[in-house]
């Protein structure tokens, strides 16, 4: 009986999709037909989305570019289950075409099983992925995806069924994707512990350094433009060498604020930010971070992704404590004495062995060759010239590939940071790759592997502080991608919760 009552539900079920099918047929589309042939051609092969993604990452910003990646991911996992497991476990043949006008044909007619979907899979998915990481992205893509799974009905390859399945697959592929790699708004808020801060609406007493060599990303509006448009009393002050040098300028520009009970802001990149950390401390003013560098990773981990957001905390005085590593040269024995060597601070990263080498690769490659050609070339140079560097790390003798120290615990568990859920922890996230027989090559493969963690040549710990003394005289450390010489010996340690820096509420 119940094999009977599954039969009459299928067969009305399929009724019901052949008669969609044919009033789809049949019906005037006005201005469709030069439309959705070539749409649904267009998005053969995914090339539609990925050239949409593209698009994404060359004008958007960071969520813009999350939101493309994310979307791409989805699109990939949805087009291998649909094309392995979904048309291979159902056989269905394509609807005939006799009610379909011949105008609306495909030039190339798909022989593959119509039952799901693939193409109303990857709208959905490719969409859905954008949608979880960004809505406005989302919402401007619905539009799109609809037309394209339509066009599929429309141009008589697929069933209405088809099209439903396909995309109901293509939603699931993206949550599977976001649970292996949860989206922002699933993380927790960074810099829990709210901080009392100066509401500024339109910038009165917000004195702002914006540095303009920092390599700005890419934006819709000159990020200065948005700013005082935004905050039309602020006082911009624009970095010039014959003003001296850019922490001059900003601890000029943090004591006339602290005079006049305002705050200090700076837009760049992580570097233009980290000059105005000991700025902010001296003067004890609250910090406003605008993204406007190649990179803007504290930035983007305090939430502040863009203009807007910045200006949005300001206006309404959301600001929260945010931890400040900090390194302090010691004795050339790593003793506890101060060698009169200027404290320095870290909001992001300090490193010893390749990362200072490759940054340095980068910067005298990038001018002829461009960043990310002078990266990826950097790497391979500094993997085929390094040597481990020596050290003692906290009394115990080491060979260093590379030492890493995050302010604060990243989320990732290989050598490469990802992303903070918390900049008020009071932990330094420390990560050391030893040198050994063939380290080279063994920490390369489990590291592509996901290994790491099992490999006696990797470590990592989560302390207060640390200690590293022996260095020799040609090392060098960088911190928030400034590479400079480091001391023989040097404490990396924090200053809990010392920095207020404004940052919007958490959706």
């Amino acid at each position: 009986m119940g094999n009977v009552s599954r039969g009459r539900v299928r067969v009305a079920l399929s009724r019901v999709d052949r008669s969609v099918f044919e009033k789809v047929a049949a019906r005037s589309w006005p201005g469709a037909e030069p439309v959705l042939p070539r749409l649904s051609r267009s998005a053969n092969h995914g090339l539609l989305w990925f050239g949409i993604a593209a698009g994404m990452w060359a004008v958007g910003g960071v969520r813009s570019r999350r939101a493309a990646v994310r979307g791409a991911a989805s699109l990939a996992l949805a087009s291998a289950t649909v094309n392995t497991l979904g048309k291979g476990a159902v056989r269905r043949e394509r609807p005939v075409l006799d009610a379909v006008p011949v105008i609306r044909h495909l030039a190339r007619q798909p022989v593959t099983s119509s039952f799901p979907s693939g193409h109303a899979a990857s709208a959905a998915a490719f969409t859905a992925g954008v949608a979880l990481e960004s809505r406005r992205w989302g919402a401007a893509l619905l539009p799109v995806a609809a037309s394209v799974a339509f066009s599929r009905v429309y141009t008589g390859v697929h069933y209405p069924s088809d099209v439903v399945v396909g995309a109901g697959l293509g939603v699931g592929a993206a949550y599977a994707v976001r649970g292996l790699a949860p989206s922002r708004a699933q993380l927790p808020a960074p810099a829990r512990p709210r901080a009392d801060a100066p509401a500024l609406p339109e910038g009165e007493g917000l004195i702002l350094v914006v540095n303009p060599s920092s390599g700005a990303q890419p934006q819709f509006m000159d990020p200065v433009r948005q700013l005082q448009d935004a905050l039309p009393r602020a006082e911009v002050v624009f970095h010039e060498e014959s003003a001296g040098s850019l922490a001059e300028v900003m601890d000029r520009a943090a004591g006339e604020a602290a005079a006049r009970g305002g705050v200090l802001g700076v837009c760049g990149g992580d570097g233009t930010v980290n000059a105005a950390v000991a700025p902010a401390l001296k003067a004890g003013v609250p910090l406003m971070v605008v993204p406007g560098g190649t990179f803007n990773h504290f930035a983007a981990d305090l939430g502040v992704e863009t203009v807007a957001d910045a200006c949005a905390a300001l206006s309404a005085g959301h600001a929260v404590r945010a931890d400040v590593g900090r390194i302090r040269p010691r004795g050339r024995a790593g003793e506890d004495r101060e060698t009169g060597e200027e404290v320095a601070y870290f909001l992001n990263t300090f490193s010893l062995g390749v990362y200072p080498e490759l940054v340095r690769v980068r910067e005298r490659w990038s001018p002829r060759m461009g960043g990310p050609a002078a990266t990826l070339a950097g790497v391979v140079h500094v993997l085929r010239t390094a040597r481990p560097l020596p050290a003692v790390v906290n009394g115990k003798q080491q060979s260093l590939w590379l030492l890493f120290a995050g302010n604060g615990a990243y989320r990732s568990v290989g050598l490469a940071p990802v992303r903070r859920h918390d900049l008020a922890d009071g932990l330094l996230d420390v990560r050391v790759a030893r040198g050994g027989f063939f380290a080279r090559t063994r920490l390369l493969v489990t590291a592509i592997a996901g290994g790491l963690a099992k490999t006696r040549l990797y470590a990592a710990a989560r302390p207060t502080r640390l200690l590293v003394s022996g260095l020799p005289r040609e090392a060098h450390m960088a911190y928030d991608g400034e590479v400079v010489p480091a001391p023989a010996s040097l404490l990396l340690d924090k200053l809990p919760e010392a920095l207020t820096v404004y940052r919007p509420v958490a959706e």
